[in-house]
């Protein structure tokens, strides 16, 4: 079977542009987060979110979404080397929304195909792009579609990019919830109320062959499972999660992994759902990171976003911290902590979850 790796990678945020930024941003203890007072985006209440500035205009016209999406992708095609234009390459858009914002000017840019179309355009490339659109696992899903289409050698290089950015559309539903808290959010904290919106964009150029090069990460394996539990809330069980951690722990040894990183939301029952799914799975000793303190829920850019932030960390030998952690807060112990730690080990799993009752999971290892 063919091997699945990342050639390059990019991350766009209010934290900075490109991944070296960003991970600079975090190692420093930086975060987007800010409040937003009621009123602000039409929101009916104060919400605290990491949103991109949306003051300047851009020159291309271009809605919001699109340009992020566009200047993150181009520096990932960049620092790879491939050429974007060739049939031998793949686009895969990952978001849960795509362009919402143009709902009321530009309703035929509404369906998730044509800013996916519009992005294999901006590079020439001749083939009809993958849109993967599953709640907040969409780009661990987009990851692994991706893996599964190069391993059957239909492709040599995917170019995964996600992206979103938020709007009154999923500020006053999430709002609407009683999902959003109006301080920066506490992952796994005894405290938590609730989590934090993010803007963002990350992109994975991925190629594949019978060995990985030396020193990069590789796709191992991915899961995707529903637990059917709820339309908005995960098992009590911590079903689907463990499901997914079962599949993909098959390929690894636990003492080769340095971390698990959850999707630790800071909402009551995501956090203390994941706890429940560690424990079954034997991995509460393991050391566990959640970005969303910091950077807050990029939806479909977490899963790709958050995984490239764990391959820096790793290569920096480097547990990350979880903004937000002080008090455990959740039924089984979850070994979180604030403070940046050293890492030993060569792989880690991405965990996700979201609406409808998806989980999804991916193993990264060092090659």
């Amino acid at each position: 079977m063919k091997r699945v790796w990342c050639l390059s990678d990019s991350i766009l945020s209010p934290l900075g542009r490109g991944t070296a930024e960003n991970f600079s941003a975090l190692s420093g203890g930086r975060s987007g987060i800010r409040r937003y007072e009621a009123g602000s985006f039409g929101a009916g209440q104060a919400f605290c979110a990491s949103l991109f500035d949306r003051s300047g205009a851009d020159s291309s016209g271009k809605p919001l979404f699109e340009q992020v999406l566009e200047t993150c992708t181009r520096d990932a095609i960049g620092r790879s080397g491939i050429d974007a234009s060739s049939p031998r390459v793949l686009f895969v858009l990952s978001t849960t929304k795509g362009d919402i914002e143009c709902i009321g000017s530009h309703p035929e840019n509404l369906p998730l195909c044509v800013p996916a179309a519009h992005l294999a355009a901006a590079f020439h490339n001749p083939n009809l792009p993958l849109v993967v659109s599953n709640a907040c696992i969409s780009g661990l899903a987009a990851l692994l579609q991706a893996q599964r289409l190069l391993r059957l050698g239909l492709y040599d290089y995917a170019v995964v990019a996600g992206a979103d950015v938020h709007s009154i559309f999923t500020i006053s539903g999430f709002q609407s919830l009683g999902a959003l808290s109006g301080r920066p959010c506490k992952p796994f904290d005894a405290s938590r109320d609730g989590m934090n919106l993010g803007d963002g964009a990350a992109c994975m150029v991925l190629s594949s062959g019978d060995s990985v090069p030396e020193g990069a990460w590789e796709l191992v394996c991915g899961a995707v499972r529903n637990d059917a539990n709820h339309i908005s809330g995960p098992s009590r069980t911590g079903e689907g999660s463990f499901n997914c951690l079962r599949a993909v722990l098959h390929e690894c040894e636990v003492d080769e992994l340095a971390l698990v990183s959850v999707h630790g939301t800071a909402t009551r029952y995501n956090d203390e759902m994941e706890s429940i799914a560690l424990a079954r799975a034997g991995l509460s000793a393991l050391p566990v990171c959640a970005f969303k303190g910091a950077l807050g829920h990029t939806m479909g850019a977490a899963g790709i976003l958050e995984s490239i932030l764990c391959m820096r960390a790793l290569d920096a030998g480097q547990i990350p911290p979880t903004p937000g952690y002080e008090t455990c807060g959740v039924s089984f112990p979850v070994n979180v902590s604030e403070q940046t730690r050293t890492a030993s080990g060569r792989a880690f799993v991405k965990m996700l979850s979201g609406f409808g009752g998806c989980n999804a999971a991916m193993l990264f290892r060092k090659g």
